[in-house]
């Protein structure tokens, strides 16, 4: 199977304050592999259709961003299998970055992590149906 050329992803910018500990991060936990990897101003990774800019400090995402703008409550979303087996995968793993606890809707189950920049991720399993 080929990649999907740029213009077929999802892009998402994070910005972070350490592209290597955000590429680290994305690459060795949630399965994301590097397409580019500029550090330390900025890398490109995928996973799947989701292509996630990770801008340092120094990249032009970061400097064309206002200093007064408050973060919302925004985030990516990485659907998984076994939400249960994530969660012990990852803190095995040393991740201790959970925000929230495992939250059940009529869609599904999820919890909230955040990256080394503290950016939201969601890990999310889609109820059976």
């Amino acid at each position: 199977m080929t990649a999907p050329a740029p213009e077929q992803l999802a892009g998402v910018r994070y910005l972070v304050d350490d592209v290597a500990a955000a590429v680290g991060f994305y690459t060795e936990h949630l399965g994301f592999t590097v397409r580019l990897d500029a550090a330390p101003a900025f890398a490109d990774v995928v996973r799947g259709p989701l292509r996630l800019l990770l801008s340092g400090p120094a990249s032009s995402g970061a400097r064309a961003t206002p200093a007064d703008l408050a973060a919302g409550h925004n985030r990516i979303h990485l659907i998984v299998a076994d939400l249960d087996a994530e969660i012990t995968r990852l803190r095995a793993a040393g991740v201790s970055s959970f925000v929230s606890e495992v939250v059940a809707g009529p869609g599904g189950r999820q919890i909230l992590l955040t990256d080394p920049a503290g950016n939201l991720v969601e890990l999310f399993q889609p109820a059976h149906a």
